[in-house]
């Protein structure tokens, strides 16, 4: 845990810190909370933390999370041992060898109980190694159909004619 000082404030979504005369996040536009709030939230967030197991029994309800290579799943699983929130890597039923251990693809699991806490943990990784983190994914999903008469650019969101095969506004090209 950081240091926090409690006469600043803090922002509860980018978690930057403000001088005590500050009331709004300059980037999230969000009220600012103060830091013996702040100090008192994250005390209470470690011992919640400690206080979970970190061991996986047979009558746990485990769900898979993600799926990929091993290498990536083992620094997954390591992301969220951090968190204290227990996860364990597991293959295909089928293959090579018969252990479930010798295929390309294998699954991160956890406590279904988990779920919405590792998503979370995950997301904020996420956004930490890509630097996604102050970019708006909204358009993330269009896609450049050649056959309509307007598209949205899924880089920047900006609506253009597709007789352009090139974003006008950030130049991504469609060619």
């Amino acid at each position: 845990m950081r240091y926090r000082d409690p006469e600043l404030k803090y922002c509860p979504v980018c978690d930057e810190e403000y001088r005590a005369d500050i009331t709004m996040c300059a980037d999230c536009a969000v009220e600012l909370i103060p830091g013996r709030e702040k100090i008192a939230a994250e005390v209470v967030l470690k011992e919640k933390k400690v206080a979970r197991s970190m061991e996986l029994s047979a009558d746990d309800d485990l769900v898979n999370i993600r799926k990929g290579p091993l290498l990536e799943m083992k620094n997954l699983q390591q992301t969220l041992a951090k968190e204290h929130i227990p996860a364990l890597i597991a293959g295909e039923k089928k293959s090579n060898c018969g252990k479930g251990c010798c295929g390309t693809d294998m699954y991160l699991q956890i406590r279904r109980e988990d779920g919405e806490l590792a998503m979370e943990v995950l997301a904020r990784e996420f956004k930490r190694t890509t630097a996604l983190d102050h970019h708006d994914l909204s358009h993330v999903q269009s896609v450049y159909d050649q056959g309509a008469s307007q598209t949205v650019c899924p880089a920047c969101g900006f609506r253009f004619s597709t007789s352009n095969s090139t974003c006008p506004d950030c130049g991504l090209c469609f060619a």
